[in-house]
């Protein structure tokens, strides 16, 4: 009886550590800087700073009807790269219309003056300050690219993001700047309760706390550029514009198909 007891024990340990070694985290390695593009993913309180040997990006000559926010972001960037003086960014507004794209280009023109894009998921921001610590002595210029970013109130990381953004002394560098993209203006939700209006006793009116809470990170951003749907028009352009990069006719048959 004995025995039996021994061997399922032993049999629960060793399931037990087949289970804890493939939920182990590896080891943090020093990142391969030759990378251009690098994705960077929170392990407990730190994180490891993948390399990306193939980046998604393309020359942004490719890109239709955004010619007044390309030229701003163009300007911000060349002043980061540089060494001067520039934004963080947030690219808002309507889906399909470029704020991704536009931002991946960027390192296809900028790329060899020494800019990096580092790929930052909603639910890794709770690191970043680990993150801004090991891009802070680093000779390059370091976008941090959270695409398709919102929030949900109570959501922890939006703190984390806007202590980033604040620019504070422990967590502010000069080589590394955050582009973000989102379908929502002020990256939260808004509720038509938001604008109501209350007064006190004395009449005077009181500022509704969840509406500050809510623009208070996107206001954190230097520079705002808005997206706005496309018309036909400028839509039938950027179609044209993908389909001569792969070499296809922009016929009749396929401007209606589009």
């Amino acid at each position: 009886m004995k025995i039996k007891k021994l061997k399922f024990l032993l049999q629960l340990s060793a399931s037990v550590l087949r289970h804890l070694n493939a939920w182990r985290l590896p080891l943090l390695s020093e990142p391969d800087w030759a990378a251009r593009a690098f994705r960077f993913n929170k392990i407990g309180n730190k994180g490891v700073l993948q390399a990306l040997p193939n980046p998604q990006t393309f020359p942004m000559h490719r890109l239709k009807a955004i010619d007044r926010q390309m030229a701003k972001l163009v300007q911000n960037t060349e002043q980061f790269v540089a060494g001067r003086r520039a934004n963080n960014v947030l690219l808002s507004g309507a889906r399909g219309t470029g704020k991704s794209s536009l931002v991946k280009s960027l390192l296809h023109e900028y790329g060899n003056q020494g800019l990096r894009l580092v790929g930052v998921d909603k639910s890794d921001l709770l690191n970043l300050a680990y993150l801004l610590e090991l891009l802070k002595n680093r000779p390059e210029k370091f976008i941090l690219f959270c695409d398709d970013l919102s929030f949900e109130p109570g959501d922890d990381s939006f703190k984390s993001l806007k202590t980033v953004l604040d620019g504070g002394l422990s967590v502010r560098f000069d080589n590394v700047l955050v582009y973000a993209t989102s379908n929502r203006r002020h990256l939260m939700p808004e509720n038509i309760t938001d604008n109501d209006i209350q007064l006190t006793d004395t009449g005077e009116v009181s500022p509704q706390e969840t509406l500050e809470e809510k623009v208070s990170l996107s206001d954190r951003f230097g520079l705002w550029l808005h997206f706005y749907p496309f018309s036909q028009a400028d839509y039938l352009q950027a179609v044209k514009s993908w389909l001569d990069d792969a070499n296809v006719e922009f016929d009749e048959d396929t401007r209606m198909a589009a």
